[in-house]
């Protein structure tokens, strides 16, 4: 695998560790509402970053980083940007709901070239290197065959009142997808994207995402 690679599957089951010990005690995490009423931050998500941030400053001082919590590092020197969600579905980990996921990627020159998912519940690694397709705990994978929205099972994401988009036309645009194909919206763009490498869904799409929402997917 490549360097690069290495070092954020370390720190993806790192941050997935602290992540599983905090989902057996939820009645303990502090909860704060972000930007939007309807986006939420925990002490985890910044403790699982700040150790995500360590593990790649050992290998990578000189790095660029962009994390969701704690903004962006810009080394100007330097071509690499790391792009890290520590929880990608922080809503779901609130409630209990097992599907969230620790996302991290590596962009050279703005282009992603690496990208580790790690889903902590199922304990399921989804790696990709551009070029060399993507693999799910050593596996290699396969998108689906599907070729038609009357078979397709697609993946979504109801946009946050501040995603550029009013409510009328997400719904609009929700209704005519809907008469077409079967939609689920599971909370975690990251793992929605793995999925599509994995063939479990045919498609995905979200309007309003950030960099660190997709960026390895």
């Amino acid at each position: 695998m490549h360097p690069f690679i290495n070092i954020a599957v370390k720190a993806a089951r790192r941050a997935g560790k602290i992540i599983a010990e905090a989902s057996q005690r939820l009645d303990r995490l502090q909860i704060e509402a972000k930007s939007s009423s309807q986006d939420f931050v925990t002490n985890i998500d910044r403790i699982a970053e700040e150790d995500i941030i360590e593990t790649i400053r050992r290998a990578y001082p000189d790095h660029s980083i962009l994390a969701e919590e704690s903004g962006e590092t810009v080394n100007a020197d330097n071509e690499i940007v790391w792009i890290i969600d520590p929880i990608d579905g922080t809503t779901n980990f609130i409630h209990g709901f097992p599907h969230y996921c620790v996302s991290i990627a590596v962009a050279r020159r703005g282009i992603v070239e690496q990208g580790v998912i790690y889903d902590p519940s199922l304990d399921e690694l989804f790696v990709a290197s551009k070029g060399e397709g993507s693999q799910l705990n050593g596996q290699r994978l396969r998108v689906s065959n599907c070729n038609n929205l009357q078979m397709a099972l697609l993946g979504t994401g109801f946009a946050y009142k501040n995603a550029g988009i009013s409510t009328e036309v997400y719904l609009q645009m929700f209704s005519e997808i809907i008469h077409e194909s079967v939609v689920r919206r599971t909370g975690s763009a990251a793992l929605d994207l793995a999925y599509i490498a994995a063939g479990r869904l045919d498609g995905f799409w979200e309007v309003g995402l950030k960099a660190w929402d997709m960026a390895a997917g």
